[in-house]
């Protein structure tokens, strides 16, 4: 595993510095609104360029060199960092540049990430892809741990534009690592590429829609991913508007899911995953549902500390046999096409979910929260009543629909029998 464990070691970096630059960018845009849907907005915008992204990715991915994408990737992140740095020092940063930056990047890191994870059957053998997955998950989590406590140490010596500077360094180290590294060429597997761009567009959808097991993997996966982008959409939102801005908390919690998520890691890669990857996928579901539903219906960081290192715990599991699954049921051929095809589902339904999370916290339930109506005697035991209850509540509902999707899932005969799966 040298080859990925390389790649894996540039991407840490890059994503340290992605995420200080992120933590601060969140705190910027909460101080100058006060609201979930302008934060909400930031995430949509970089889900929307990707429907449309996906479309062609995959014919590029099983066309173009993953290892040049990789590096094409983390250029435009590292060049769209610069933008922002040099919109703050000329004082003209507004909110609609985060928006297009996070068009711009969003649409890149889906070509990237794509080609990341079909270079995984490339360079691992088939028996550690759980493990390699696994070991990806520590980038989210292991930066989740740093990088806001970095960032809340820098910030006040080196100020935003600063943060900014670090991560366009940090990109430099990522694209230094791909170049030093050898990724093999994908072997066809005989099939024609004369055929119509129409023809290779619908490609993944087809073999997918004809392949039961995948088509019900992809269907429980976009139903989980909808309601947990829902909720995700609105939880720095809700944890700031309880605690009055306060950035050590939102910081707190987010170093929480760090070392949640880098604990899973480590138990997935020493223990190799569940003989089922299905049973793994499940359970992490219920897990994270289950452990998010608490951290909804906590008012204060002794629940909430707990509660998200508990449904970060679940995150390593269900995503590396999440995507093993999908690695051992597709040729590596074919796996540009058809992760682009699965992506697209994904993105399209966490698009959704971005663009209405706003809408539904901050139109809908806040004031409703608010009020003296029914609604809020009911549901205000369990939420308050105060700034945030609102907000608290849609994301209750959304960790509860994802407990429901895991639990209702485990009566598939399909999921269950229908994929081929390491044993």
């Amino acid at each position: 595993m040298r080859t990925f464990t390389v790649i894996w070691l540039g991407q840490i970096v890059s994503t340290m510095g992605s995420y200080m630059t992120e933590f601060a960018l969140t705190l910027w845009a909460w101080e100058l609104t006060g609201q979930a849907t302008p934060l909400a907005l930031v995430g949509f915008s970089a889900q929307l360029p990707k429907l449309v992204v996906n479309l062609f990715a995959g014919i590029i991915v099983d066309r173009i060199s993953r290892k040049f994408l990789m590096i094409l990737g983390d250029t435009v992140a590292g060049l769209a960092t610069g933008a922002i740095a040099l919109l703050l020092l000329t004082h003209r940063l507004q909110l609609w540049h985060l928006y297009t930056m996070s068009a711009v990047t969003g649409s890149f890191a889906q070509i990237q990430q794509l080609a990341y994870s079909t270079s995984i059957s490339l360079i691992v053998p088939e028996r550690l892809y759980t493990r390699a997955n696994s070991m990806g998950s520590m980038v989210h989590y292991g930066s989740a741990i740093v990088a806001p406590g970095l960032a809340g140490v820098l910030y006040p010596q080196i100020g935003l534009l600063g943060l900014l500077l670090m991560d366009g360094i940090t990109f430099v180290v990522a694209v230094a690592t791909l170049l030093s590294i050898h990724i093999p060429k994908v072997q066809s597997n005989g099939e024609r590429t004369s055929e119509s761009i129409g023809h290779q567009l619908g490609f993944g959808f087809r073999f997918i829609w004809r392949h039961p097991g995948l088509r019900a993997l992809l269907i429980t996966t976009a139903l989980f991913w909808f309601a947990h982008d829902l909720g995700g959409a609105i939880y720095d939102p809700m944890i700031l508007a309880r605690t009055d801005g306060n950035a050590t908390i939102l910081g707190s919690t987010a170093a929480a899911a760090g070392i949640g998520g880098v604990v899973g890691a480590l138990i997935v890669s020493a223990w190799g995953g569940a003989k089922r990857q299905i049973d793994g996928m499940l359970l992490g579901f219920i897990g994270a549902g289950v452990s998010k539903t608490i951290f909804g219906l906590g008012r204060s960081p002794l629940v909430w500390l707990p509660a998200q290192f508990c449904s970060s715990l679940n995150f390593p599991l269900l995503g590396s046999s999440e995507t093993a699954i999908w690695m051992m049921n597709v040729p590596s051929a074919l796996q540009g096409r058809v992760f682009a095809a699965n992506a697209l589902v994904i993105q399209a339904v966490s698009a959704i979910a971005f663009l209405n999370a706003g809408f539904l916290a901050d139109t809908l339930l806040e004031p409703l929260m608010k009020s003296n109506k029914y609604f809020s005697l009911v549901f205000s035991p369990l939420v308050g009543q105060e700034s945030g209850s609102g907000i608290a509540l849609l994301y209750i509902f959304c960790s509860i629909a994802m407990l429901l999707v895991g639990v209702s899932a485990y009566r598939s005969e399909v999921l269950k029998e229908g994929l081929r799966q390491k044993r």
